[in-house]
């Protein structure tokens, strides 16, 4: 099956270069200038995935993913020139899978699109479920609960959070964390991982002082607390 990728960027060139590439990759390639143009686009085509440029007139990258979140999961790749650690915790806030920053290989993009679509596509129903005390991540519903309250994670967190319950009351070092995102076609430096576990504390974490479910192994990594 075809899949569908919707490019949008306000710049011209970005578009051809990236429509040709991606057609020649087997990708149906629709485009847009602007976030309006491609909360339209989406409404009508239905992508399976979005490169999405942040500084754009009319709707920025922000806006428009803040407003796509609003009615779908549909996965998010900023392209950007934007390189402050700032504007990129920004970007996963409002839900993008992930980021790459301009200018680009055309086949790391490749490479982490095809992760980002292996990794949101539809799992088996039977696929089994961690629980580790009140926490329950389901990797056929791809849901976390606690509780009986579902916990809205994006995928990256959904990843972190999957590795560490599966390794519950031992410690996972940093770096086996970045390389499981790495093998995943996703960003697998530090500075990343730290916004993706201080992301899943704000969701988990009734008080960040005093953390129930993962604790901060200071020089070597984290752990998921199996008493939580």
């Amino acid at each position: 099956m075809t899949r569908k990728i919707l490019v949008v960027d306000d710049t011209r060139n970005v578009q051809v270069l990236l429509s040709d590439f991606l057609s020649g990759q087997d990708f149906e390639v629709l485009t847009a200038s602007d976030g309006r143009e491609a909360l339209e686009v989406f409404h009508a085509a239905g992508p399976d995935l979005i490169l999405l440029d942040i500084m754009m007139p009319t709707l920025d990258g922000y806006q428009f993913i803040s407003q796509l979140r609003r009615i779908s999961s549909v996965p998010v790749i900023m392209i950007t020139a934007k390189q402050q650690e700032a504007d990129i915790i920004h970007g996963f806030d409002l839900g993008a899978d992930d980021y790459i920053t301009k200018p680009f290989r055309l086949r790391e993009l490749l490479v982490r699109m095809r992760a980002v679509l292996r990794r949101t596509a539809p799992k088996e129903a039977d696929a089994p479920r961690l629980a580790v005390g009140d926490l329950s991540l389901d990797r056929g519903k791809h849901e976390v609960r606690r509780g009986d309250q579902v916990v809205d994670l994006t995928p990256l967190e959904f990843q972190v959070l999957e590795t560490l319950m599966q390794s519950a009351g031992q410690v996972v070092r940093r770096a086996d964390l970045c390389m499981r995102l790495m093998e995943n076609g996703y960003s697998g430096s530090e500075a990343t991982l730290k916004i993706h576990i201080r992301n899943l504390r704000l969701k988990l974490e009734d008080d960040l002082g005093q953390p129930q479910y993962i604790e901060t192994v200071f020089g070597v990594g984290y752990r998921f607390m199996e008493a939580a």
